[in-house]
């Protein structure tokens, strides 16, 4: 029988003699331990789990600017204002910031809670609370390189924007012309900045399956992308933490200048109040609120391991639900007042197209005697329009001139960035400087969330013993390089449809289960209670009754209903990519070749598979335990550092035989343990 020794002794904290002790004289195998019980009314001083030589933040603002620069991007300029005016104006705030509520911040404090608990990347994290559940950081990063791979190209095509923002004019503001004189028959039937984003930039192919060869000039942008952010994350947070003051204080200025700008100009009420007029009617469409959870899931940028990966690097007595409450707020706010922004200058470019609408029909009027002169007033016109009846409208070819279909045209993405918004600096005096600014502004919004996803990503791959002992900067390296070269299927004249592809399928069913699996885990294995009383001995302040509520229920909830709507929208609506047609001067819709749609399918189950396979082949035992991985995390989580070499030095009588049961028993030796 082996002898086991109790010792109370007047000591802080938990110590554990070596757990596989060697013979000792009279031919037992003794275990000693001391022990003292816990104070659950006082903050203690915390355990600081994880890597006790961990890169930490150089200060609070560093940490506050990352975050910010990682979930404040471009979904917040060019997706957030075309949800609010599709789904009910200013009404569309309302299940916004239900969502945000219910399911943004407590899947936030979850992320950033549990990376500054353990002090470990999204891999070791998970490997940590329980080894079947490994699966969730594999998932986490292959879905993140996917995201990183077309997210980069976005800065690319910023790049090449900026690069011609320099030019006087602007290349984009007249169409080209041919040997006679007479507009391209392209450029005449789209516009001139539709022209030169589909043309000029993409050399857009008619389809996926005629992708046309690489496009030379996005080749050396997307080397310059990928160089770049080499440089800034190739020390993690020791050179991007020095960015990011750039990164997420310069985008504010901007929009502050075009904000202070675009209220003065004409036309900026109209778009405001179109884009703000409550329409309550539409929060009875089921789909409002579905945009409304989706857009909150994207915005904060969850299921990443980056919201992890930024919590790791914090003290343990951080205060993270502040940060949470603060960075939610911050996110939330800038959104609005990015849509204010936007559509007040949208605004301005509908009035203008209006008003040159209506100097065309005044000509043709005139032309043909409706009219008596040129200036006449804006009631003589009315009046002359409402003579015409629809057979002489069509004969004279007049067109309809509206503000509040000039305003309907709204787009997003990359048609709000490249062509609509372009379009609208344009006609403000001094075009090239507000096109650097603005193209500035989107290309510091990228690279804030750029960085933020790769770190995320090599925290993840840095949790891995083998690729930890190879320099930071070798693998950043070897990471950045890999993109660079599968980011030439974004170079071709098909790039554009990739990207949205990848978009549509690479980074979506993935991440929202990825984000449901990260909640049962932390709420239903690794226990609600212990994880409350994780945030309560790290910042003093107890979750109540709302952070359970929706950490058990309402998340979950609304998880599984994103998961599931995902889903069946996908199959039910056909789907389909926006093709360039140069001859029709326009976008029409096709269906995504079957060999493309075999590679969408490959990317979702390579982003969701690493989570069933690693649970079975671990409960099957299929698979030894991951000793570099999460036996190390849990060592440094159980144990202090009086311990740390005795179990170091002892672990060499491990069997690597051992089952991955009799492997935890020995290991995950814990005070919760004596405490039941």
């Amino acid at each position: 029988m082996a002898a086991t020794k109790i010792i109370d002794a007047p000591r802080n904290g938990h110590e554990m003699a070596p757990l596989n002790t060697r013979a000792r004289g009279d031919g037992t195998h003794g275990v000693t331990i001391v022990l003292t019980a816990p104070q659950r009314n006082s903050v203690q001083s915390v355990d600081i789990p994880g890597e006790p030589d961990r890169a930490a933040w150089s200060g609070k603002m560093q940490f506050f600017l990352s975050i910010i620069g990682y979930s404040v991007g471009l979904g917040n300029i060019w997706r957030f204002p075309y949800l609010c005016q599709q789904n009910g104006g200013g009404a569309f705030l309302i299940p916004f910031m239900i969502m945000l509520i219910l399911e943004g911040i407590p899947l936030f404090l979850i992320e950033l809670g549990m990376g500054q608990r353990m002090r470990l990347g999204a891999l070791g994290v998970w490997n940590t609370i329980h080894p079947w559940l490994g699966g969730i950081g594999i998932s986490s990063c292959i879905v993140t390189l996917f995201v990183a791979l077309y997210y980069n190209v976005i800065i690319t095509w910023v790049f090449y924007y900026l690069f011609n923002s320099f030019r006087y004019p602007l290349p984009w503001s007249t169409c080209p012309t041919n040997s006679s004189g007479f507009e391209l028959e392209e450029c005449a039937k789209s516009s001139e900045t539709t022209y030169f984003w589909y043309r000029t930039t993409l050399d857009a192919a008619p389809s996926m399956d005629e992708p046309g060869g690489l496009k030379w000039w996005i080749v050396l942008c997307l080397l310059l992308s990928w160089t770049i952010v080499f440089f800034i994350v190739m020390k993690g947070i020791q050179s991007s933490g020095k960015v990011v003051y750039f990164t997420s204080l310069f985008p504010y200025i901007v929009l502050t200048i075009f904000f202070i700008r675009g209220i003065t100009l004409r036309g900026a009420g109209a778009g405001l109040m179109h884009m703000y007029t409550p329409k309550v009617e539409k929060l009875l469409e089921p789909t409002v609120w579905l945009d409304a959870a989706t857009q909150v899931f994207y915005s904060f940028g969850l299921a990443f391991g980056s919201l992890i990966a930024f919590g790791s690097y914090n003290t343990p007595k951080n205060n993270c639900v502040r940060d949470v409450l603060l960075v939610s707020v911050c996110n939330a706010v800038t959104a609005i007042y990015a849509s204010v922004v936007i559509f007040a200058i949208l605004g301005f470019k509908a009035t203008v197209n209006v008003d040159r609408c209506v100097a065309s029909n005044t000509d043709i009027l005139v032309k043909n005697a409706l009219l008596p002169f040129k200036n006449a007033t804006s009631e003589d016109y009315d009046s002359a329009m409402l003579k015409i009846n629809g057979t002489e409208f069509a004969a004279l070819h007049l067109s309809e001139c509206s503000l509040s279909k000039e305003l309907d045209n709204a787009a997003e993405g990359t048609g709000l960035a490249f062509i609509v918004f372009t379009q609208a600096i344009v006609e403000l005096p001094g075009a090239p400087f507000w096109a650097v600014l603005f193209f500035t502004m989107l290309l510091s919004l990228g690279l804030g969330s750029q960085i933020g996803i790769l770190e995320g990503m090599l925290c993840t791959l840095f949790d891995i013993d083998i690729i930890k002992r190879v320099k930071k900067q070798h693998v950043t390296g070897v990471v950045c390089l890999f993109c660079f070269i599968v980011g030439f299927i974004f170079c071709t004249g098909a790039g554009e449809y990739w990207l949205k592809m990848f978009d549509s399928f690479a980074g979506t069913i993935g991440l929202v289960v990825v984000a449901l699996m990260e909640m049962i885990a932390v709420i239903f294995i690794y226990g609600h209670e212990r994880f409350t009383e994780d945030i309560y001995q790290m910042t003093g302040y107890r979750p109540g009754l709302y952070w359970q509520m929706t950490w058990r229920y309402i998340g979950p909830v609304i998880m599984v209903c994103i998961l599931v709507s995902s889903i069946v929208f996908m199959v039910i609506r056909n789907p389909t990519y926006g093709a360039w047609n140069a001859e029709k001067g326009m976008v029409e819709q096709k269906d995504y070749p079957n060999w493309v749609m075999g590679i969408a399918l490959s990317m979702i189950l390579a982003g969701v598979l690493p989570m069933p396979i690693v649970f079975l082949m671990r409960s099957f035992q299929c698979l030894k335990v991951d000793l570099d991985i999460h036996q190390g995390s849990i060592r440094r989580n159980e144990t202090t550092a009086s311990t740390k070499e005795m179990i170091d030095n002892d672990d060499d009588n491990l069997s690597p035989d051992m089952p991955p049961q009799d492997l935890l028993a020995a290991t995950r030796f814990t005070i919760g343990d004596f405490e039941n």
